[in-house]
């Protein structure tokens, strides 16, 4: 656990699950240049009267340091949800300071402060400023924050599309500032999200049929060659057996294995609220009829396998993502395989899609002990362990 120093405090805060080997930190430059600027560091120390939001909070570092307005946090991610209440405990702070909505939920009627940090996905801010424009009134205090790398001209190009003229800061340490000056009377297009396309012929049981993804959903607009690959090499799943979609995404995979074998149950998982919706939304629109649809699927947003109970699965389909909250990292992957050989009942399988030079066959065979290739190509490699 590290601790930030900002004006409003000292704070011990770590990522979540904490885990000391972790050589991340739960915050950045980014957040702590906007502390410092709400904080009046250089000029004016910023109004924080009424409704305060927080929109896209990495770890809740900055909820737990303006927890003394008790602020809304929104954010997309359960892991962020999770690592807040832990960060609030751990300071001595009671976890109703901060009232924790996601990305699915119905914002507050009114926002008196907008405190963006701003997503590694242009299209999840473009949705959630869509969401929330209609709260923001003339007296918004409205402000951005990210690293340079995040903040680009299409980024300013949509807060003054979707709420109104706005400027950056000067860097510092690598970080800018977004100011936005709320305009009531602008003309805004309604929200592009969500966004439905029709897959490839060679997409399996899913050939033809309709996607649909929310905004922040990875490959929003086409299917990913990766995934497409999965699909070809799907296991053949017969009788009611127990599936789980692990980092479930859009749904695509589990949706082809129910469409595939109508009595299997298929739970889908993912600790994106928008993948979730995306994936209940992919299953209902292809899955028939839908009185046996609502019966043959569960779909869950939470960390991984945590929940699951041990021993209950027969397959697991897992499409690992080896960037998480942008860092580059196996830690995720590691925990999805581990969480997968403990739910799997004896001479259950896990099937995994990854790019070859992952190695993730090295882990697996430390994991289960065993592993092997059922496809590769030159850039991709399906591998399937059994919980002997």
């Amino acid at each position: 656990m590290n601790r930030l120093t900002a004006p409003q405090g000292e704070y011990g805060l770590a990522r979540f699950p904490a885990d000391p080997r972790d050589p991340f930190r739960a915050w950045d430059a980014a957040d702590e240049y906007l502390l410092r600027h709400l904080a009046g560091i250089d000029g004016e120390p910023a109004d924080l009267s009424g409704t305060v939001v927080v929109s896209g909070d990495r770890w809740g570092a900055l909820s737990t340091a303006l927890a003394g307005h008790s602020p809304v946090q929104i954010t997309d991610s359960f892991l962020t949800q999770e690592a807040t209440r832990a960060n609030l405990a751990r300071n001595g702070i009671g976890t109703d300071a901060v009232r924790l909505l996601s990305t699915r939920d119905t914002p507050p009627d009114r926002i008196d402060v907008l405190l963006v940090r701003v997503p590694r996905s242009l299209g999840l801010l473009e949705d959630q400023l869509h969401r929330l424009a209609p709260a923001v009134h003339a007296g918004t205090l409205v402000v951005g924050t990210g690293m340079v790398t995040e903040i680009h001209t299409s980024t300013l190009r949509l807060f003054e599309r979707v709420l109104g003229p706005t400027r950056t800061s000067l860097a510092a340490k690598k970080a800018r500032l977004i100011f936005c000056s709320p305009d009531p009377g602008l003309a805004r297009t309604p929200s592009p999200w969500p966004r439905r396309y029709p897959l490839p012929e060679d997409a399996g049981a899913l050939s033809g049929r309709t996607v649909v993804n929310h905004a922040g959903v990875f490959c929003a607009d086409r299917l990913d060659i990766g995934t497409r690959f999965f699909l070809r090499h799907l296991p053949a799943v017969r009788g009611p057996e127990r599936v789980v979609d692990l980092g479930c995404g859009n749904g695509v995979v589990g949706t082809a294995v129910a469409l595939a074998d109508p009595e299997a149950e298929v739970l889908f998982v993912d600790e994106s609220y928008q993948a979730v919706a995306s994936a209940e939304e992919t299953f209902r629109r292809n899955v028939e009829p839908p009185a046996a649809a609502s019966g043959a699927a569960e779909f869950r947003v939470g960390d991984g396998m945590s929940g699951v109970p041990a021993g209950s699965v027969d397959l697991v389909l897992n499409n690992p993502p080896f960037h998480s909250h942008r860092g580059t990292t196996d830690a995720t992957a590691w925990r999805m395989f581990t969480g997968s050989r403990a739910a799997l009942r004896r001479g259950g399988e896990l099937w995994v899609i990854g790019n070859r030079h992952l190695g993730y066959h090295v882990k697996l065979r430390r994991i289960f002990g065993n592993c092997e290739v059922v496809a590769s190509d030159p850039k991709f490699v399906v591998l399937r362990a059994v919980r002997r």
